[in-house]
């Protein structure tokens, strides 16, 4: 695992938890209802939450959940 610290912050690849899994899910599905491009192919017969799902196991989502803890430490995981 790399681990990369800048001033308070850590960046590394974990799991997610069930929460962080519904939010990046919810907000992918959103995103692409409002009209955003699709990240993999194959999306015309699949539903947005399918294709977002899709493009999270595929590891193409440029985004990252940060998770804050009481110490102050932040984490900040990447999707990609």
């Amino acid at each position: 695992m790399k681990v990369i610290v800048l001033s308070r912050v850590l960046i590394f690849m974990a799991r997610l938890t069930r929460f962080e899994l519904t939010r990046v899910l919810s907000a992918r599905s959103l995103q692409l209802s409002l009209g955003a491009p699709p990240l993999v192919k194959r999306t015309s017969e699949l539903s947005m939450l399918e294709v977002a799902q899709k493009e999270l196991v595929q590891k193409v989502l440029p985004l990252s959940v940060l998770r804050k803890f009481p110490n102050g430490l932040i984490k900040r995981i990447e999707l990609v």
